[in-house]
């Protein structure tokens, strides 16, 4: 900047701040201009003025918004300050001297006295709380609670009301400096809500009462204030009874946050409480959003189950009297004949805003409180609404069954029959809308009581599906009769489906020819679904559907059939999985070509075609396998940059005035952090995500043949492992780590990575295995956390060695860190099953939760396993620092889940460090021989091998031992169930490690009776692995003549012959191959040697079928 522009802008921020107020009211107001020059240039001095002279911007702002006669500068200047005294890069406070610190504080406080503008009072409030939020935990504004009290106590509503917003916004900035003042509070708060006559100051009082209640955190605290709920409940009934409805919304909105977050504080007077809420919803002469509210707020209190699990089951009154409410506002739906002409358009057309929270509710409700609470209310209640005459009535109850399957699912599926037979009278109803909801019924409970709808009832569903699919006059109907096959086939085998192939796959192409775009699209989904759950069964009906495929991906090219066009790329390429690369070579190269023409062509940014092309292309790389990677330069560079699309993101504070209008946009979803409120535009989100997904497919699919792409891909997906606006991105980014450090290894192994050796597998190794360990540090969720685990357990093994000691630790640190957030989890559960309501649901949903946490255990152990595995010895110090982690998991308290992953980690430490572990048999072999009698026959497996481990690499540290873990064995080989299938696995495991001990511990047995025992157990079937070891054993004793397993005078020789006999017929199974070819040679020699009477009492003891199947094996 020259010498004389700078002299001009000195000049000009000279003015700014001088003693005319006039240049700098100016400047605020170009800061709200809607040009955006304007608006840009003013930020920019603006910026100037706080990094030059902070004092006097501060003073300017706080002088404007006390005296502007204009109230939008005033409105501004009070933001404009909020946002220069909040804590975060912009705060100036720092900065200003004690004079200017001072002057504000006291303009604040007179401004807050003399602001007659109702919305500016309350941006006052909020940059008054901000600024003492900061300042009071620190005493450096003794004055403002003192001034707080006395406004509270004044005699002007204004004053009361400020002062009660801001004791609001404090408790939720800073709670914790208002405990002292509990007493006092309570008497003002008590005070106010029993005797203000002015609804204003009982709002904000209200607010104030209720985040102050969620900042207590003792009980005893918390239940002073319960004398206060009749008052509360009562700002709510008398805005009511004199009309004033937008207050009464306001309090629902305050009691509906407490509900969520304090429902146990609601507990003693629940009754009370309920019941009023139900009056209201009740209540017809109220505006629809008053009575939707009081409906939230008691949905809510049932949602609350972390907090108050199992109390609102305990009403059962209630629960029945909420869903007649339900019930009776799904029955607002008009019979709109838009609704007729079946254009997407007018989907909705006829459903009111009451219809769609009747829905969603009972969605929500049947979810809260499970199948075992609602099915008996709706068993009352449905059969009264399907016996009406009224169609609306038919249609309501058709609707609540569809919304209420998902919660209710586990006892629906028991009296399935009855929910069916429900549904599929309604198939013949004479108005269209009650067919369509029929036939929404079927859709929905093939998706949430599949697959035994599927298999029960297969043989009355499909053909009324078949039926709909022929309502010419009705083409809504048979639209959605064709999605419901969707549904239907989603939760199918192939065996279910292929008898009624023909029927159905000949109805969906006449929907094909349909003149309706909704039964098209309908067809086109159907169609994918069939055949993809009936795969190579569609085979012969590729030929006739193909040709009406590619003639709608060809001439579907207006705007007005985008969809069209985007589910019939869905259907090509999954009826292309479905019939398998040879059937679909020849149309799969034309397909591309149209895929690729459109990929070259400009397209909207709310075109679906995108997200299922990217689908498309990565189902024919799935089919075409390798042949695909000349497709590869074409879909990569789209396909990358929908993958690093950015979020569109826009960040309110929560209570601003100018809200995201949710209804607007329908693809935004807003979620509330704090006090910004962030809304996401959902459809970018899920472009994303599919083309993450896209990327882990080609990944896999590819595997070395990927390799180009690594350098562009890692890049991009492994920062999305912390991208936590939407799960899928994170779940697909972690599924992909694996992918991609196998397809570097693979094209490094294989010559075909340019050049590049193991070092650039280690640079690829060394940028994910941090970032998935730092990622899961902070993951949120547990299934991803699972996730995670996993694939850093497959990272591991893909590098082995390439990871240096520090990775190790921090995988180990991380691991503890997992055990510890893991187990902590389980104690809040188990403290929620203490709860006073706690009943038999709360029970079953806990259990599912614990099932989840077992997932991350299974994981942990899995990945320790790996550890083990590949460092072996150089592990040991790493097990060391964990064992006071692992320990505990081998207690009684513990799920039968965990003990077995304990073992097995002790079992991998025995069998992979050898020598090197003996010196923690003292303290692990106890424990191993105590879970041999475990009542679960997993963890047994899991103690009876590592007692196989022990024996064979123990030696004289095991042998003192061996007479116990003879008895422990023989009781699992002996119990009475030891062969039934859930037990088989562990007597195989026994069975192995018998074979062991007297392989290694020969001299401590008494082998003439112990080899024998072992001899009569074999061959054995259902371990695999085991076998394949045990009966090489048998063969190696067999050829050095064994005495003590040949018996004396040979008398265990047919045995012998008969085990050889079973291993062989039964193919690769139960033997290696070198084990089988020496087996035969074992047979042959015994042919040539044995006296011929031995020989033939040893083949007569052989089934006739063995006898058959080893001439045949000897002779060949």
């Amino acid at each position: 900047m020259d010498a004389e522009s700078t002299q001009v802008q000195q000049a000009q921020l000279a003015a700014i701040l001088g003693p005319d107020p006039a240049p700098f009211e100016t400047l605020i107001s170009h800061l709200m201009s809607s040009s955006n020059e304007q608006r840009s240039q003013a930020e920019s001095i603006f910026n100037l003025l706080k990094q030059n002279d902070p004092n006097s911007l501060a003073l300017k702002l706080a002088h404007l918004l006390s005296s502007s006669v204009q109230p939008e500068g005033r409105a501004m200047a009070t933001i404009l300050l909020r946002k220069q005294l909040t804590r975060d890069d912009s705060y100036i406070w720092p900065q200003l001297n004690e004079s200017t610190r001072s002057a504000i504080k006291n303009i604040l406080l007179s401004a807050i006295q003399n602001e007659e503008s109702k919305s500016i009072i309350k941006k006052l409030c909020d940059t008054i709380s901000e600024l003492a939020s900061s300042l009071l935990p620190e005493n450096q504004w003794p004055e403002i609670l003192p001034f707080m009290f006395q406004c509270v106590t004044s005699s002007s509503p204004k004053l009361q009301e400020s002062a009660f917003l801001m004791f609001s916004q404090l408790a939720q900035f800073i709670g914790e400096m208002l405990i002292p003042y509990i007493t006092e509070l309570h008497t003002v708060f008590l005070n106010v809500l029993n005797n203000s006559p002015n609804p204003d100051v009982k709002i904000a009082a209200l607010s104030a009462v209720i985040n102050f209640i969620q900042c207590l955190s003792s009980s005893t605290d918390r239940d002073r204030f319960q004398d206060l709920l009749p008052s509360m409940m009562r700002t709510l009934t008398e805005a009511l009874n004199s009309g004033q409805e937008a207050t009464a919304q306001e309090a629902l909105e305050l009691l509906i946050e407490l509900a969520g977050t304090e429902p146990w504080f609601l507990r003693r007077q629940i009754v009370d409480v309920v019941g009023s809420m139900l009056q209201i919803a009740e209540a017809e002469s109220l505006e629809e959003g008053t009575r939707h509210l009081a409906i939230e707020f008691v949905i809510t209190l049932a949602e609350a189950r972390e907090r108050a699990p199992g109390m609102m089951r305990k009403l059962p009154q209630f629960i029945s009297t909420l869903f007649a409410i339900l019930m009776k506002i799904l029955l607002d739906v008009e019979d709109d004949p838009a609704w007729h002409s079946a254009e997407a358009k007018d989907e909705d057309a006829g459903e009111t805003s009451n219809y769609s929270v009747g829905q969603e509710c009972l969605d929500r409700l049947a979810i809260a409180l499970g199948g075992n609470t609602i099915v008996p209310v709706a068993s009352e209640q449905l059969p009264v609404y399907l016996s009406a005459p009224e169609w609306q009535k038919h249609h309501a109850a058709l609707i609540a069954l569809a919304q209420i399957a998902e919660g209710c699912s586990k006892v629906m599926i028991k009296n399935l029959e009855q929910v069916v037979n429900m549904v599929l009278n309604s198939f013949q109803h004479p108005h269209p809308r009650v067919r369509w909801a029929a036939i929404n019924a079927i859709g929905q409970l093939s998706t949430d009581l599949g697959p035994d709808l599927q298999v029960q009832y297969h043989q009355c569903v499909l053909p009324a599906l078949a039926g709909a699919m022929d309502d010419f006059q009705n083409p809504r109907v048979q639209a959605h009769a064709a999605s419901a096959v969707l549904n239907f086939s989603e939760n199918c085998t192939p065996e279910i489906l292929t008898p009624y192939l023909d029927g159905i796959v000949h109805k969906l192409l006449l929907l094909l020819q349909n003149s309706k775009q909704m039964v098209q699209e309908g067809a086109l989904t159907a169609l994918a679904s069939v055949a993809d759950s009936s795969q190579e069964y569609f085979q012969k009906y590729y030929d006739a559907v193909m040709p009406y495929l590619k003639t709608i991906l060809v001439n579907a090219t207006d705007k007005s059939n985008r969809m069209l066009r985007a589910k019939a790329m869905e259907c090509i390429s999954l009826v292309g999985m479905a019939v398998g690369k040879e059937k679909f070579k020849d149309d799969a190269k034309q397909v591309m070509e149209v895929l690729m023409s459109l990929q070259g062509s400009q397209m909207e940014t709310d075109d679906p075609t995108t997200s299922y092309m990217l689908q498309a292309w990565a189902r024919l790389c799935k089919c075409l396998g390798q042949d695909f990677l000349p497709y590869m330069s074409v879909v990569m560079p789209p396909l990358l940059q929908s993958a690093q699309l950015k979020p569109d993101v826009t960040i309110t504070s929560a209570d601003s005035d100018n809200e995201i209008d949710e209804s607007d946009d329908e693809s935004m979803e807003t979620i509330t952090l704090g006090d910004k409120r962030i809304g996401i535009k959902t459809s970018v989100l899920e472009e994303k995500a599919t083309a993450c997904n896209m990327l882990c497919c080609y990944a896999d699919e590819l595997k070395e043949g990927f390799y180009p792409w690594i350098d562009q891909v890692a890049p991009t997906l492994v920062p999305l492992l912390k991208f936590y606006f939407h799960e899928e991105v994170r779940k697909a980014a972690v599924s992909a780590m694996p992918e991609l450090l196998r397809s570097a290894k693979l094209a490094v192994e294989k010559g075909i990575a340019l050049g590049r050796n193991e070092a650039y597998v280690k640079q690829l190794s060394d940028y994910i295995i941090p970032a998935l360990v730092e990622a899961l540090h902070k993951e949120p969720d547990i299934e991803i956390c699972a996730n995670m685990l996993d694939a850093l357990n497959e990272c591991v093994q893909i590098s082995g060695a390439l990871l240096d000691e520090n990775q190790v630790q921090s995988i180990v640190d991380e691991i503890k860190q997992v055990i510890t957030a893991s187990s902590s989890r389980k104690r809040e559960r188990a403290d929620r099953a203490k709860a006073e309501d706690f009943d038999a649901e709360e029970g079953e949903l806990l259990k599912e939760e614990n099932e989840q946490e077992e997932e991350v255990f299974d994981q942990v152990g899995e990945i320790l396993g790996t550890l083990i595995k590949t460092f072996k010895a150089s592990f040991l110090p790493f097990f060391d620092g964990l064992s006071s982690y692992l320990m505990p998991m081998w207690g009684k308290d513990k799920t039968a889940e965990e003990r077995r992953i304990a073992i097995c980690i002790f079992d991998d430490v025995a069998e992979q460090c050898r020598e090197a572990a003996l010196k923690y048999y003292d303290t692990y072999l106890p424990f191993l021989l105590e879970a041999c009698n475990d009542e679960n026959p997993d963890v047994r497996q899991a103690a009876v091998y590592g007692l196989g481990v022990c024996a064979e690499f123990g030696g004289s540290v095991f042998k003192p031992l061996v007479g116990e873990a003879l008895l422990k064995l023989d009781a699992v080989i002996r119990h009475p169930g030891a062969l039934q299938p859930d037990n088989v696995m562990a007597y195989d495991n026994a069975v192995s490690a018998l074979g062991k001990i007297c392989q290694f511990h020969r001299d401590s047995i008494d082998s003439a009776q112990v080899v024998p025992a072992w001899l009569s157990c074999l061959p054995i079937k259902g371990d695999l692995i085991e076998a394949k070891v045990v009966h090489d054993q048998l063969c190696s004793m067999v050829e050095r003549s064994d005495r003590e397993v040949l018996g004396p005078n040979n008398q265990f020789l047919p045995k012998i012959v008969s085990v050889f006999a079973e291993v062989l017929c039964a193919g690769k199974d139960l033997a290696s191959e070198q084990t089988a070819s020496r087996m035969v040679n074992l047979l042959r020699q015994l042919q040539q040697t044995l006296p011929p009477s031995t020989l033939a009492s040893t083949w007569s003891s052989l089934q006739p079928q063995q006898q058959l199947a080893l001439q045949s094996i000897l002779s060949s």
